[in-house]
C-alpha cells in the first residue's frame, strides 16, 4: 500500500485563530486584566526605574466618547505601554474636569432643573450626580480602547483635595499680585450669562451689515476751520459691523500719525477720512466724483467735538495707535463698554464716562435710550432705520466676517465690560515665553504658536458667573467693600474645602468660616463672600499642583502633556501661567498636540452631516485594535483622514500582521526553547533574517523614542509583508515543511527570536493582539507570561548586524531573486511551468557575476524556490535584466521525477528503494525518524 507522504510533512499546527473576533474577544481581555490588575502590577513590576510623567488633560464629563477623546487616550496609551517596557516606571492617573458651564447646561437639560429656583446647594448636588455618572460611563469606554491607568483612582476636578489645592493655588498668585480686580470689556455670552475665557471662543461666518456712519462737528476748537475755513456740513465718518453698538458710541478714535483728508462730494458735504482709505469708502458710498479741500494729521484733530447721530450727547474725537489702515475709515466707532481696545483708549480721557448699554442676558439698558429694553440683535434694523431717517447714514454693505461665538451654546457672544476678577498676564509673560524656549515643542512650531498667543494675549479674566465651580475664595467688607485675602483667609477656605467641599462656601457664613478675630483695615469685623467662580481654566490648568505635586507616584514638573492642537490657548496655557506664577518654571518639559479628525473631504466629522463616526460604533464593528492601528498609521501631528474605506484597508495590513504571527507559531508546534541553535551555528540566511529584525528593532525603538508612531506600524507592517512573507518564509517553507535537524531547527530558532522581537513592539500599539499572541507563542525562562506589557522592548544588538560585505552581499542576491521571480511570473503566464518548483532557471551573467553567485555561499535553488538553477556566461537565451549589472534569465520546465514529498524535481528521486518516490534528502529525513 503506497505511503501517504503527507503525514510525513512538518506542517504548521497552531490553536491561534486565523481571524481575529476582536469585537467579541477583546472584552473578555479586558476582564482578564482586571482580574489580574494589570496596571498596578506593571507599576510594582517597574518600582525603581526612572520616572516618566505622561499628565493627563482632563475631558469634560458631560457625554460620551467622540473620535478625538480615543485619538487622545490611545496616544497617550501608545506612550504609557511603551515606556512601562523600555525601562522606566511610567503610572498614568487619567484626569476629568467636572466644573462650569459645559457640565451645568448638560445637567439643566437631564434633570429639567431651573438655576433660578433651586438652590445653590441642590444645583451643585445635581451637577456633581451628573458629572459622576458621566465620568463613569466615559471610564468604561476608554478602558475598551484598552487604555491602561489607575481607572479606580483618577483625578476629578470636583473632589476636595483638588479644590482645596486650587484655592491654594489661587491664593498664591494673589499674594504675588497677579489677581485683581476691575472693569474691563470681556468675552460675555449673553445666553449662558457668563464671561467666557479665549479658549472658550470659537469663530464662525456671520452676515452682518456693515454700515458707514456720519457724525457732524459740533465745536472743532478752531482745528478744522483753520484748514478749509468753515465746519457747516463736516462729518466724521465711522465703520461699524455692530450697528447695535452704536448707542454705546462716547468717542471717534484716530491714529495720531496718519494723515486725514477733508473730502467735498457733490452734495455738499465735506468728510474726514484717513487718506489711504478714501477710495474704498468714496466706492462703498458709491460716490461718483469728490474733491480733497485739505489735509491734517490725526493728533491735531484730538478734542474735536462731534454730535452723536442717535443720542443726545457728544462724542469726543480721541486719539489712540491701535487705529489702523487694514479697513474702514481710519475714524474709529469707540465705545468703552464693548471693546477691549476702545476701552483701553478711553482710559487716557477721564472726562469720557463709562456706559454699559446691555445687560448680563444681553438685553439693552436705559442707557441705550430709545432702544431700551430690547434683546441687543433686536435694535440692529431699528437702529439703521433712524440713522437713514436722520441722514446719518452714509453707507450700508451685507458681508460675511468671522465673529466669535460661545463654544458650548454656538450662539454669538458680545464685549461688554464687567467687574470681574483678573489675572494679570503682562506681570508674568517675559517669564512664561522664557519658560517656552525650555520646553520640547512636537510639531517644533508649537512653540511660536505658543509664545505668540502669551505674548498677545490680554489679562486672563478669571471669573465666571457659574453656581457650579470652585468659588473665589475672597471676602469683602461690608463697610467699605473693600476685598479681603491673605494666607490666613486662604488657608480658611481651602481647609473648609478639603473637609466639606465647594458647596460649604455657600451654606457657611463668612464668619464661621473666616479665623476668629478677623477684621478689615478700616476695623469692620463683618464680611460678604464673592459670589463668582473660577473660570473652569483655571480648576485644570491647576492640575500640576493638585496631581502632580500631591499625588506620591507622581511627580512635578511632568515629562509630557499631550493634546490636541486646540490647547495652545487653552490647557497649555493656563498651566503654564498658573506654574509661573506660583513656581517660575514651566509645569511641562515635552509638549506634543495631535491635530484634528475630518473625513476624506477634510470636512470636519460631523452626524448631522452624514460623516460622523463614534468609537463605539468602531470598536462594534471591527474592535478596538483596528482603531488604534488607525491612530498609530496616522502622522497624528496634522489633521487626520478617517472613513470607513480605510478601516477596511486597516482590516487588511492588520491580518497581514496577525497571520504573520500566526503562520510562525504554527512552524514553532513542537519547538522548546532548549532547542534553540546557538547564533555561530545557525544557517546564513537565518542570520540575514535575525539582522532584519534587528534593524527594524532599531527603527521602531527610534520611532517611538521620537513618538513617530505611524513609523512603527509602518516599520513593522513592511517588515512583516516585504522580508518576511514575500522573500525569508517563503524561502524557508522547505526547510521547515520537509527538514529535520540543524536546518529546521535553525530556521525555527530564528522565527522564535523573530515573533519574540515582533510581538513585544507591537504591543504599545495592537494591545490586544499582543497578548493573544503572547499567551499563544513559547516562552524564555525569563518572561513574565501574565501580560506582554510586563517585559522589556527589545534592544538593539549590534551582535546580530552584517558587515558591509554581507549586507551588499545579500542585496546583490535579492536582487537576482526579485528579477528570477519576474521570469517565473512570464513563464507561469505563457503555461510554460505551473508552479515555480516545476522550473529551471538558467542565469547567462558576466564572469563576475558567475563568481559572485557561485561563490556566495547559497543553495540558488532553494533560494528562488526552483528546483535547480544553472549559472553561465556566454551569449545565452532568455529576457533581459537589471541585476548584477545585467543578467540574462531563461526559464524552462525541469525534467525528471519530482519528489512525491517535498515536490522538487531531483535527480536523485528513486534512489533509495524503501522510497522510490521521494528524493534522497527527503529518504534521509524518513530514515532517521
Amino acid at each position: 500500500m503506497p505511503q501517504d507522504y503527507n503525514k510525513t510533512i512538518n506542517l504548521p499546527q497552531t490553536d491561534f485563530p486565523m481571524r481575529a473576533g476582536l469585537p467579541k474577544r477583546e472584552p473578555e481581555f479586558l476582564e482578564k486584566w482586571e482580574k489580574e490588575d494589570i496596571y498596578h502590577t506593571m507599576m510594582e513590576k517597574n518600582e525603581g526605574k526612572p520616572l516618566f510623567i505622561l499628565h493627563d488633560g482632563p475631558p469634560y464629563a458631560n457625554g460620551n466618547l467622540h473620535l478625538g477623546h480615543a485619538l487622545n487616550k490611545i496616544l497617550k496609551d501608545f506612550i504609557v505601554r511603551y515606556k512601562n517596557m523600555a525601562g522606566f516606571k511610567a503610572p498614568y492617573v487619567p484626569g476629568w474636569d467636572t466644573h462650569g458651564l459645559p457640565i451645568e447646561r448638560q445637567a439643566i437639560a437631564a434633570f429639567g432643573l431651573d438655576r433660578h429656583k433651586v438652590s445653590n446647594k441642590d444645583f451643585c448636588d445635581k451637577c456633581k450626580e451628573f458629572a459622576l455618572e458621566h465620568v463613569d460611563t466615559q471610564r468604561t469606554q476608554f478602558k475598551r480602547l484598552g487604555v491602561v491607568g489607575d481607572w479606580e483612582h483618577p483625578y476629578l476636578t470636583l473632589t476636595n483635595d483638588f479644590v482645596a489645592k486650587q484655592v491654594s493655588v489661587f491664593g498664591e498668585m494673589a499674594k504675588k499680585g497677579y489677581i485683581y480686580r476691575g472693569m474691563k470689556p470681556v468675552y460675555w455670552c449673553p445666553h449662558d450669562e457668563t464671561a467666557l475665557a479665549e479658549a472658550e471662543i470659537e469663530y464662525k461666518d456671520n452676515k452682518c451689515a456693515s454700515i458707514y456712519v456720519k457724525f457732524a462737528v459740533k465745536d472743532d476748537q478752531g482745528k478744522i476751520s483753520s484748514v478749509i475755513g468753515t465746519t457747516e456740513n463736516v462729518y466724521f465718518v465711522i465703520w461699524t459691523t455692530t450697528t447695535w453698538t452704536l448707542p454705546g458710541n462716547l468717542a471717534i478714535s484716530l491714529n495720531p500719525r496718519f494723515e486725514y483728508s477733508f473730502v467735498k462730494v457733490p452734495n455738499g458735504e465735506i468728510y474726514v477720512l484717513a487718506t489711504d482709505l478714501i477710495p474704498s469708502v468714496i466706492a462703498a458710498a458709491k460716490i461718483e466724483s469728490y474733491e480733497v479741500l485739505g489735509t491734517i494729521m490725526g493728533s491735531e484733530l484730538e478734542y474735536v467735538t462731534t454730535q452723536h447721530p442717535l443720542m443726545d450727547r457728544e462724542s469726543l474725537v480721541i486719539v489712540g495707535d491701535h487705529v489702523t489702515l487694514e479697513a474702514g475709515t481710519g475714524c474709529v466707532h469707540t465705545a468703552p463698554g464693548f471693546g477691549a481696545e476702545d476701552f483701553v483708549v478711553c482710559q487716557k480721557y477721564p472726562e469720557i464716562p463709562m456706559i454699559v448699554p446691555v445687560d448680563s442676558k444681553g438685553m439693552t439698558t436705559a442707557d441705550a435710550g430709545k432702544y431700551a429694553g430690547m434683546f441687543y440683535e433686536d435694535t440692529n434694523a431699528i437702529i439703521l432705520h433712524d440713522l437713514t431717517e436722520n441722514n446719518a447714514l452714509l453707507a450700508v454693505e451685507t458681508i460675511e466676517h468671522s465673529y466669535p461665538h460661545c463654544w458650548r451654546c454656538k450662539k454669538p457672544i458680545i464685549f461688554r465690560a464687567t467687574e470681574q476678577w483678573f489675572c494679570s498676564v503682562d506681570a508674568m509673560k517675559d517669564k512664561a515665553v522664557e519658560a517656552c524656549h525650555g520646553v520640547k515643542w512636537i510639531p517644533a512650531w508649537g512653540e511660536d504658536r505658543m509664545t505668540s498667543m502669551i505674548q498677545e494675549r490680554s489679562d486672563w479674566c478669571i471669573s465666571r458667573q457659574r453656581t457650579w465651580g470652585v468659588p473665589i475664595p475672597i471676602f469683602f467688607c461690608k463697610k467699605c467693600k473693600k476685598p479681603l485675602i491673605n494666607d490666613d483667609t486662604i488657608s480658611a477656605v481651602a481647609a473648609l474645602f478639603r473637609e466639606k467641599g465647594t458647596s460649604a462656601w455657600f451654606d457657611t457664613d463668612a464668619a464661621d468660616i473666616l479665623p476668629a478675630g478677623t477684621k478689615c483695615e478700616c476695623g469692620c469685623s463683618e464680611f460678604t463672600k464673592e459670589t463668582d467662580t473660577m473660570d473652569v481654566w483655571f480648576d485644570s490648568g491647576s492640575s500640576h499642583a493638585a496631581v502632580l505635586e500631591e499625588r506620591d507616584e507622581l511627580s512635578y514638573p511632568a515629562d509630557l502633556y499631550l493634546e490636541g492642537n486646540d490647547q495652545y490657548r487653552g490647557w497649555f496655557q493656563s498651566s503654564m501661567l498658573t506654574s509661573i506664577a506660583t513656581k517660575g518654571v514651566s509645569p511641562y518639559k515635552t509638549v506634543i498636540t495631535h491635530g484634528m479628525i475630518v473625513d476624506e473631504e477634510r470636512q470636519k466629522m460631523s452626524k448631522s452631516k452624514g460623516n460622523g463616526m463614534s468609537p463605539q460604533e468602531i470598536t462594534q464593528q471591527y474592535g478596538a485594535d483596528i482603531l488604534r492601528l488607525w491612530v498609530s498609521s496616522s502622522d497624528y501631528r496634522a489633521d487626520m483622514k478617517i472613513s470607513k474605506k480605510m478601516f477596511k484597508q486597516l482590516s487588511q495590513n492588520y491580518l497581514k500582521i496577525r497571520n504573520t504571527a500566526r503562520y510562525i507559531m504554527g512552524n514553532l508546534n513542537g519547538f522548546t526553547l532548549d532547542q534553540m541553535v546557538p547564533y555561530d551555528q545557525m544557517l546564513e540566511l537565518d542570520k540575514w533574517a535575525l539582522m532584519k529584525c534587528n534593524e527594524l528593532v532599531g527603527r521602531v525603538r527610534a520611532a517611538y523614542d521620537s513618538y513617530e508612531f505611524h513609523g512603527v506600524i509602518h516599520a513593522i507592517h513592511n517588515f512583516c509583508v516585504v522580508d518576511m512573507s514575500n522573500f525569508y518564509l517563503d524561502v524557508i517553507k522547505d526547510r521547515l515543511y520537509c527538514d529535520d535537524g540543524l536546518s529546521r531547527l535553525s530556521a525555527q530558532t530564528a522565527i522564535y527570536r523573530i515573533l519574540d522581537s515582533l510581538v513585544r513592539m507591537l504591543a504599545p500599539v495592537l494591545c490586544f493582539t499582543a497578548d493573544e499572541i503572547w499567551h499563544a507563542m513559547p516562552h524564555a525562562a525569563g518572561d513574565d507570561e501574565r501580560n506582554v506589557v510586563l517585559n522589556d522592548m527589545p534592544e538593539y544588538d549590534s551582535a546580530l548586524t552584517f558587515t558591509d560585505a554581507e549586507a551588499i552581499k545579500w542585496e546583490k542576491i535579492i536582487a537576482v531573486r526579485d528579477d528570477v521571480n519576474k521570469a517565473l511570473e512570464q513563464a507561469r503566464g505563457s503555461k510554460l511551468i505551473g508552479k515555480p518548483l516545476e522550473a529551471k532557471v538558467t542565469i547567462t551573467a558576466s564572469e563576475n557575476a558567475k563568481e559572485f553567485l557561485d561563490g556566495c555561499g547559497q543553495d540558488l535553488a532553494k533560494l528562488f524556490i526552483v528546483s535547480s538553477v544553472d549559472v553561465q556566461t556566454g551569449e545565452g537565451e532568455g529576457d533581459s535584466y537589471e541585476a548584477l549589472g545585467g543578467v540574462k534569465i531563461a526559464v524552462s520546465h525541469m525534467e525528471g521525477e519530482k519528489c512525491e514529498r517535498c515536490w522538487i524535481y531531483d535527480p536523485t528521486v528513486g534512489s533509495n528503494a524503501e522510497h522510490p518516490t521521494l528524493c534522497a534528502r527527503c529518504a534521509s529525513v524518513l530514515g532517521n525518524k
